[in-house]
């Protein structure tokens, strides 16, 4: 199939090695910043966080936090040129939204005289709260659509990622302590360049089940 999402797709591939020495411009990051931005979410929520490593000191604390878990995962925190940490509130409240439905008036989405109708779709947001105010099952889900959606934007941009679901929330929540202000991270993004010489993975096919074995059309 000749289209351009196709070739995107097919190009990217899960990086293993990264070369230190290549670095994203800042041109192409403000395009990944944006793109983060713009993420579709449940109810409009953006119950995110998006903290991005790029200081040499940000980097050795993302090494550090691989200390006593997934150290397979810790060589790309010094050798990509960022690594993405994908935070969601796990306690999303009211308030919260209220501030999107505010920002929505602001930008013309929503008539102000329609502001307390505009509530009516944080009725979903109660769906998925616990008895004690827990909507984590619920906002972590969430960014893995900005992940999702971020990963295609790279592929156009000819930036290599690695998803890293290897990532220890407990010791994140201590060292990036001030950066995430509560969020918890549990999956993170590394980008960057690949190794021609280490990166296994870059010449190997792409392997995916048939069409029909994963797409039913009724």
């Amino acid at each position: 199939m000749s289209h351009q999402i196709i070739t995107d797709l097919a190009k990217r591939y899960t990086t293993k090695h990264y070369d230190p020495t290549k670095h994203i411009s800042q041109e192409d990051l403000d395009v990944i910043y944006e793109a983060l931005r713009l993420s579709p979410s449940s109810i409009n929520s953006q119950p995110w966080k998006f903290i991005v490593t790029e200081s040499d000191e940000a980097k050795q604390r993302m090494h550090d936090s691989f200390a006593n878990k997934f150290q397979f995962n810790q060589k790309h925190a010094k050798a990509a040129s960022h690594i993405i940490l994908f935070a969601h509130k796990t306690h999303y409240t009211l308030e919260d939204f209220a501030k999107v439905v505010d920002k929505g008036i602001q930008d013309g989405r929503t008539q102000a005289e329609n502001r307390e109708q505009a509530f009516g779709s944080f009725a979903f947001a109660e769906m998925n709260t616990d008895k004690n105010g827990d909507t984590s099952h619920w906002t972590k889900a969430q960014t893995y659509i900005a992940l999702g959606n971020l990963m295609h934007t790279l592929a156009r941009l000819g930036i290599d990622s690695t998803p890293l679901e290897g990532v220890d929330h407990e010791l994140l929540s201590e060292i990036f302590k001030d950066e995430l202000e509560g969020y918890r991270c549990d999956v993170g993004l590394a980008m960057g360049y690949h190794h021609k010489n280490e990166d296994y993975n870059a010449a190997l096919p792409k392997s995916r089940l048939a069409l029909e074995n994963v797409v039913t059309v009724i």
